[in-house]
């Protein structure tokens, strides 16, 4: 019988060590998500051959097409 209960409470433990790693990756991944976000489009901006433009905040950065932007500031100094 006291085999039993230590195998329920092995159980226990792995299921409240999931919870609080799961937890802890959530958070890392909301306070960090746009840092990774950033990251990822940087790279693929430069896979696709377009110019990087920060956002102001994090996550807020995207990929302009180099002529595109000679465009933007051609009109912009009119």
């Amino acid at each position: 019988m006291k085999l039993m209960n230590k195998k329920g409470q092995a159980l226990v433990e792995y299921v409240l060590i999931i919870a609080v790693i799961s937890v802890i990756a959530i958070a890392l991944v909301n306070y960090f998500g746009g840092y990774l976000k950033d990251s990822i489009t940087k790279t693929s901006c430069s896979l696709v051959g377009e110019e990087y433009v920060k956002g102001k905040k994090p996550g807020e950065a995207y990929c302009v097409d180099p002529t595109e932007k000679e465009v933007e500031e051609e009109s912009s100094k009119d």
